[in-house]
């Protein structure tokens, strides 16, 4: 699942590049990113472990954005599970009641933590979630994701850009995990591969982030319910759960197939491989 400095070498980056971003390294140069492959810690745990106490199985909730959640009053739920996934403009100051207020795991690449305090300034977004003893982790997407690593390990102060500051003192080595590209192109070839991939664009289209986090979550605990994603009924609600004086559409972009996922997150809530929470 995860990438790091003892599962990448020369045969690994010939085989890597192959794929285009965030699935391998086309089009990048051996010289720019390896350096930083290099710096990346072999994780010493498991992303998560068991509760102490509990009943030996590890129970989590995947928290999304979607404007399904605004008046849910799910936060107490949400909370209830052993640990909380998040990711994007995760807003909690203010929407407790409905999206709960604990985080264990926030899932990112450098664009969706960065341009999220911009995104969500409006409706009091004032950092990414970093609760004590958090646990990082991190997408690939591209370039400017191997220049933040490499500034953020290297802690790079006298850098334009310091991502430490990002992570508001949580950031530790040993609890940063990087997506491994072959669990991306698992992801998106076995569950979400879109005929849009046969369009002029595909090279842009993936999966979304939070996809790629309720698949984070089934392969690190043994029961996932999934709170803030689309459903069908998805019309209804606003594009964000922190919308709420004002109904806006969702916002449908080309590099991912909304409604694929959703027909995918239905699938797996019937097949009780997931909990979906939908509302009605």
């Amino acid at each position: 699942m995860f990438l790091h400095k003892d599962n990448i070498n020369m045969r690994e980056w010939n085989r890597l590049s192959h794929f285009n971003n965030p699935f391998g390294f086309m089009d990048m140069a051996y010289e720019d990113v390896m350096p930083v492959l290099k710096l990346i810690s072999k994780p010493k745990e498991p992303l998560l472990r068991p509760k102490p106490g509990g009943d030996g199985c590890i129970h989590c909730a995947v928290v999304g954005t979607a404007g399904i959640l605004n008046g849910s009053k799910m936060g107490a739920e949400i909370d209830a599970h052993d640990y909380v996934f998040r990711m994007n403009g995760a807003v909690i100051e203010g929407y407790e009641e409905d999206v709960g207020n604990r985080t264990s795991v926030y899932v990112h690449t450098s664009f969706s933590i960065s341009s999220s305090l911009y995104l969500f300034k409006k409706y009091g977004y004032k950092s990414a979630p970093h609760d004590e003893g958090i646990k990082y982790v991190m997408i690939p997407e591209g370039m400017r994701d191997y220049k933040w690593l490499k500034a953020l390990i290297r802690e790079d102060k006298e850098s334009k850009m310091n991502p430490r500051t990002y992570y508001s003192g949580q950031y530790n080595e040993s609890r940063f995990y990087v997506l491994h590209q072959d669990f991306l192109r698992y992801v998106r070839n076995r569950f979400l591969k879109s005929n849009n991939l046969n369009r002029g664009y595909w090279a842009i289209v993936r999966p979304t982030n939070g996809a790629f986090t309720v698949f984070t979550a089934l392969h690190a605990c043994d029961t996932v319910s999934a709170y803030g994603f689309i459903t069908e009924d998805y019309k209804k609600y606003s594009c964000y759960y922190a919308e709420r004086h004002l109904k806006t559409n969702v916002i449908f972009y080309s590099n991912h197939d909304y409604i694929m996922e959703k027909n995918l997150w239905k699938r797996l809530h019937d097949k009780k491989i997931i909990k979906l929470y939908q509302r009605t």
